[in-house]
């Protein structure tokens, strides 16, 4: 590159466009861009983006970073009982244990895999488990998914938290709101939501996408990046 990735955050934090769409090849540095553009817009969130409130953010956003708040546990002893382990942070007790929208997050994840997977959250949201219908009818539980189906999983959390947000900042007055976790929210930056997807599901994740973001409103500002020709151009 012959801008650094700080000229670049400062490039796109300078424009009024409400979209805007970067293509560059992996191992460019589009998921140390969504660092560098999120310290551009709240730097005084740098290192607290898990436990700060959700109402404090201006920006949230999905990318390499957002994956790691969630990892497995093995279960290495029984190796019985596999299970993802959720760091506490703002967006899942949100989504999660405010708004309970785990059922909806299943049907997103469902949605891009298969309607046999299931994943069954913890009473206290902690973690998740997968099990796996067989023609039998009979579930297979605790099973381990493979890591594309791991992150469509993470992306659908995404997804439903976005679309909350996008629901409630619609209502004009923030006074009618039902809540106003989302009142000093300005950006979204999402950074390759498209491991694993067969072109079919590529395609569909880009429309479905696009038809939230003209939903949202125009003061809302998105940051798409991707190494996916086709998606970036059906975006």
């Amino acid at each position: 590159m012959s801008k650094t990735l700080a000229k670049i955050a400062q490039e796109l934090k300078g424009t009024d466009k409400k979209v805007q769409l970067v293509y560059a090849f992996n191992g460019t540095g589009k998921t140390r861009l969504s660092r560098a553009f999120k310290h551009e817009i709240d730097p005084k969130q740098e290192g607290d983006d898990a436990s700060s409130e959700l109402a404090d953010k201006k920006i949230i956003y999905y990318s390499a970073f957002t994956e790691d708040l969630f990892y497995w546990d093995n279960d290495l002893g029984q190796d019985a009982e596999p299970k993802l382990k959720i760091q506490p942070n703002a967006f899942t007790k949100w989504v999660l244990e405010e708004q309970g929208q785990e059922l909806s997050i299943a049907r997103t994840f469902q949605h891009y895999t298969s309607d046999k997977l299931t994943p069954h959250f913890s009473d206290d949201f902690s973690s998740v488990s997968f099990s796996f219908e067989r023609g039998n009818q009979e579930p297979e539980p605790h099973i381990k998914i493979s890591k594309g189906e791991e992150s469509n999983f993470i992306w659908s959390v995404f997804y439903t938290l976005l679309d909350q947000a996008v629901t409630i900042l619609n209502v004009a007055e923030p006074g009618e709101r039902e809540t106003s976790a989302f009142d000093q929210l300005e950006y979204v930056f999402i950074d390759d939501p498209v491991s694993s997807l067969d072109e079919n599901h590529l395609i569909e994740l880009a429309v479905n996408l696009a038809s939230l973001i003209k939903l949202s409103q125009p003061d809302l500002k998105f940051i798409v990046s991707t190494h996916s020709p086709l998606f970036y151009n059906v975006l």
